[in-house]
């Protein structure tokens, strides 16, 4: 396929990230990804018919990207279009799944695996099997709310049963839900015991990479959920070794946002960039497991780095979203650095920018490791060196719950030049 400057992204996966099937869509190094994004978690969460618990666009082939590449993807515009979604903590149905209810939805009337599904109504039963006709999610919504936006897309509120029935009655209008997307509104679910709170929004993506070497369920292709795949009896299920082949697309990490550049391993020609699960605000952790899930657009810049073998992501935040004392330094503290260096003699200060590792794991512990041995590896010095780096110029921030986190510190400049990403890091924060 030619590949374009430009390319428009309206379709979607069926919740399945594999390598093996052709890229509809190709865009040249250095072109642009516009894509209208559908909502991730609740909605296919409610939808068994998608096996991966989000639906995330169709991959892209990105122009002279191979194998052992990294590709740069700039976040040039996020722009919610839902007008409103629901949310809340979640309880999956036993008896309505095999191994796992994002991937194996088992309706427990008929028995019919991934069945298609239907809304009918308002609320918890409101989902119904196309085969049997009865009510079957494999998930319920344990305590949950439906929150509206304002029109100029800063706040949200958090409304009562009667508003968040109106909404239900209109759930993908008001979900503003892409023309090809196929999971049914999680607005219809009305959730209604969270009243009355206001939150600011911050638009960014939960899923942002490129396609895993083998064929991965799209919410699985992280250190953390990808365990539930070890050794399970459905069509995904791998061993321990195997999770190696994943590229960590869905983070849940809200800095990736709007000015943001994140940094992606190339695992299979292309790389196919893909992307979606677009929440209107996120606390870091995502504690509740799940927060606001939006449509929306969003257009992103591509570019190949040669040679980079990038074993996981790696982000450059937007400066004001950057720890403390990773922050790039200001000229006034560069004054006062020459001032103190200027009493000891022989001591040159190295000049440095951020830079964060993304680490995934079972555990935040595991993820932490993770992202730090990511580092050491890919700058080729002791582990030690950037332990010590991470704690005295940076910072271990978590991103998901329970297993993603950000290893932040401040790099030496030539560092960055000799793995190719010292372009990044100065148009980033110089």
């Amino acid at each position: 396929m030619k590949a374009k400057q430009t390319v428009f992204v309206d379709q979607f996966t069926n919740g399945v990230l594999d390598p093996k099937l052709d890229f509809e869509y190709t865009v040249k190094d250095g072109g642009h990804i516009v894509a209208n994004t559908a909502p991730g978690c609740w909605g296919p969460m409610m939808t068994p018919q998608l096996k991966g618990g989000h639906e995330v666009t169709k991959p892209v082939h990105v122009e002279n990207a191979e194998v052992g590449d990294a590709i740069a993807i700039y976040i040039e515009d996020i722009h919610v279009t839902s007008t409103a979604t629901a949310s809340g903590s979640d309880k999956p149905n036993e008896g309505s799944f095999g191994d796992d209810p994002f991937i194996d939805g088992t309706c427990p009337h008929c028995g019919t695996l991934n069945p298609e599904t239907e809304i009918k109504g308002i609320g918890k039963d409101s989902i119904y099997c196309k085969n049997c006709g009865k009510p079957f999610t494999p998930f319920t919504i344990d305590h949950g709310y439906t929150i509206a936006f304002d029109d100029h897309l800063q706040m949200g509120l958090t409304l009562d049963e009667e508003n968040a029935n109106k909404l239900a009655e209109n759930a993908n209008e008001c979900a503003n839900m892409p023309e090809n997307s196929i999971q049914n509104s999680i607005l219809s679910q009305a959730p209604t015991d969270l009243v009355g709170v206001v939150a600011r929004m911050r638009p960014f993506l939960g899923q942002l990479g490129t396609t895993p070497a083998e064929v991965f369920p799209d919410s699985h292709n992280a250190g953390d959920f990808a365990q539930s795949l070890i050794g399970a009896s459905h069509e995904f299920g791998k061993t321990k070794e195997a999770l190696e082949a994943r590229t960590d697309g869905h983070m849940d990490i809200n800095q990736v946002r709007q000015g943001a550049v994140l940094v992606a391993p190339v695992k299979v020609a292309g790389g196919g960039v893909y992307l979606g699960d677009m929440h209107a605000m996120q606390g870091n952790g995502e504690i509740a497991g799940h927060t606001t899930d939006v449509s929306g657009i969003v257009r992103l810049r591509v570019e190949v780095i040669k040679g980079e073998q990038l074993e996981g992501p790696v982000l450059f935040p937007v400066a004001e979203d950057l720890p403390y004392l990773a922050k790039p330094f200001s000229p006034e503290e560069k004054a006062k650095i020459k001032q103190l260096a200027d009493k000891w003699p022989g001591v040159k200060p190295e000049t440095s920018l951020p830079i964060a590792f993304v680490g995934t794991g079972a555990t935040l512990n595991e993820a932490t490791d993770n992202g730090l041995n990511r580092a050491a590896r890919l700058f080729d010095v002791p582990l030690g060196e950037i332990l010590n780096r991470a704690t005295i110029t940076g910072s271990i921030d978590v991103g998901r719950h329970p297993g993603v986190a950000t290893v932040t510190f401040l790099t030496p400049t030539n560092y960055l030049d000799q793995v190719g990403l010292l372009k990044i890091a100065e148009r980033q924060y110089e």
